[in-house]
């Protein structure tokens, strides 16, 4: 499970250059948090009803219209259950993408809980993969499905996630899932089915992530120390294929 984001300032054009998206829209500023936590405004990046990128905030916990209690909104969904589940049945049809420099996970040691950050191996920034949807704001009667100030309520969203790759398995055995950017214009694209949307999702490749540890003082939600999210350990990744081949 992803409980907390890393989330630096990052240059959101150039990273969705790669994707062949054009510049986004900035509705509102990317919001940033060295310990970034559910039931909180984030920065999401979706589409217009023009088909434009823009980046925007939504709540960080999904919150279907028929939902009474907000603490009992996911801020993660299976990528198994998308198909099942009624709470992602609208959802699973708006998508967006979550902006972050890294995820945090936790093992349980002998010393206490020990929190980590996954990260691209060269620490650029990664796009997260997340389903949308609206709740009821009592200000606003009118209903509109695409921006995050729309008149059908409050945007929200939840993560996807999916089985952890070798890497990551011994920390924990799910992991926010991962966009590449060739995938990421076809996830977005509202004439994209959830089952051609979620074939598009698999464990990240090996070489890609690293994963170190860092200060425990993270454990505290309250935690907004940006040195406290650097690393204490060295980073693990997966051998590189020239080192492997050294060693036999």
């Amino acid at each position: 499970m992803a409980g907390r984001l890393h989330i630096a300032e990052m240059n959101i054009a150039a990273l969705l250059t790669p994707t062949g998206l054009p510049s986004p829209t900035i509705r509102q500023p990317l919001l940033t948090s060295p310990n970034h936590s559910p039931r909180h405004p984030t920065s999401i990046i979706a589409l217009t009803e023009e088909g434009a990128p823009e980046l925007r905030s939504a709540f960080w916990g999904l919150t279907p219209p028929w939902l009474k209690q907000l603490d009992r909104a996911p801020h993660c969904a299976r990528l198994e259950a998308l198909d099942s589940r009624p709470m992602y049945r609208d959802a699973r049809h708006h998508r967006c993408l979550v902006p972050v420099t890294g995820v945090y996970i936790w093992m349980t040691q002998a010393s206490g809980k020990q929190p980590f950050m996954v990260t691209h191996v060269d620490r650029r920034p990664l796009l997260l993969a997340g389903i949308r949807t609206f709740y009821p704001d009592p200000l606003q009667k009118t209903m509109s499905p695409h921006s995050s100030s729309s008149p059908r309520g409050r945007e929200s969203f939840a993560l996807i996630t999916l089985e952890s790759n070798a890497l990551i398995a011994p920390f924990s055995n799910r992991l926010p899932a991962i966009l590449e950017p060739e995938s990421v214009s076809t996830w977005l694209s509202a004439t994209t089915t959830p089952e051609e949307a979620c074939a598009l999702l698999s464990p990240a490749p090996l070489d890609a992530l690293g994963i170190f540890p860092v200060s425990r003082a993270i454990n505290a939600p309250s935690c907004q120390e940006w040195h406290l999210s650097h690393p204490v350990g060295p980073m693990r990744t997966a051998p590189r294929n020239d080192d492997a081949d050294a060693q036999q």
